[in-house]
């Protein structure tokens, strides 16, 4: 006997599917396992079967087409076959727990991809499935594109590799970014990446911030922002958010960076408690973040600063680059460089 793999698309009606297995059934074809995947087209049928050896790929199509399957494929597989398929995705799932960069390797394992390659965003990009070519977004920025012979991807399927994506980009926000600063006049803080249970914190954070400090932060009011924005802050669906607290932990959280993709775009904002400005950590702050933009492949920072807000002007002057500055009555955008070629990085601050 010999294990095989055979996809076949039927119409999603009721009888369809055990008529195909009566075919395969008559040829002596043992199914060990089904997975029923609903498309436009019909419903894609995936199997693992352990077929005679007399049997060839011919002739197994022949079966499938005689139990009125279409747009078949069938290939040889190997024993790994016989583990389920919510058994594989939990196994790559622990695997990108334990080393994120390694989601390239995990989609080419899970989809059986011929090649799978990473590009910056693109305003061309159109996320999806295109017969056997797959885009997923990447939350941290850029485009992963999954290309395969044969068959063509399904919506499940995309679905499946999307999350294993945001899996890996959620270990990376979380555990590669938290470090232990010493500011310029000895104090130390630990910047780690946000997450949904600093949500008190940062309430108190912004309740700790003098209402100047919030005003220059939303370009607004000075009012405390609703749980709810602050909830969305903390984990944005594309981006970063860092948060810094004393290493003693006795005086909570003491700023907030956010780092939201838009598009092609990217918004990042600071939020320094009072009695931590003037101290370096907003300049720390933007450092990492830049690193970040940098890394996730947008083309320039540009920070839309109130032209009284002093603090903030210096902490943009202490990064060392060059920008471009235009002004629009009490409001100043300035454009920082980054690498060339690719999108825009939007940035709000009030430090």
């Amino acid at each position: 006997m010999t294990l095989w793999r055979i996809r076949a698309t039927v119409d999603d009606r009721p009888g369809y599917l055990s008529v195909l297995t009566a075919s395969l059934a008559l040829r002596g074809v043992n199914i060990l396992s089904v997975q029923v995947q609903p498309t436009e087209q019909g419903a894609v049928d995936d199997f693992l079967v352990d077929a005679p050896d007399a049997l060839d790929e011919a002739e197994l199509i022949a079966a499938v087409e005689r139990g009125r399957g279409r747009d078949c494929w069938v290939a040889r597989s190997e024993a790994r076959g016989l583990a389920d398929q919510p058994t594989r995705v939990l196994g790559l799932a622990n695997r990108l727990v334990r080393d994120p960069d390694a989601a390239g390797a995990a989609l080419r394992t899970l989809l059986g991809a011929d090649s799978v390659s990473w590009r910056p965003a693109s305003t061309g990009d159109e996320r999806g499935i295109t017969g056997t070519t797959m885009l997923l977004a990447d939350p941290a920025g850029g485009t992963f594109a999954l290309r395969r012979a044969a068959p063509a991807f399904t919506p499940a399927e995309y679905a499946r590799a999307q999350a294993l994506v945001e899996l890996a980009a959620t270990v990376v926000r979380r555990a590669a970014e938290q470090v232990t600063v010493v500011l310029p006049d000895g104090a130390e803080v630990t910047v780690r990446p946000a997450c949904a249970d600093d949500l008190s914190a940062v309430v108190e954070l912004h309740e700790g911030c003098s209402p100047r400090s919030r005003q220059r932060r939303y370009l607004g009011g000075a009012a405390l922002p609703r749980p709810a924005r602050l909830r969305r802050l903390l984990e944005p669906s594309r981006g970063l958010t860092l948060v810094a607290t004393t290493t003693d932990g006795a005086g909570g959280l003491v700023a907030m960076a956010n780092l939201t993709g838009e598009g092609d775009e990217a918004e990042v904002a600071l939020l320094v408690r009072d009695d931590w400005q003037r101290r370096g950590l907003g300049s720390t702050l933007l450092r990492r973040l830049v690193r970040h933009a940098d890394e996730a492949g947008y083309a320039a920072l540009v920070l839309h600063v109130q032209a009284d807000n002093a603090p903030m002007l210096r902490t943009l002057h202490r990064l060392g680059r060059p920008a471009a500055a235009e002004r629009d009555g009490g409001l100043l955008t300035l454009t920082v460089p980054l690498t060339a070629d690719r999108t825009g990085v939007s940035l709000t601050s009030g430090a």
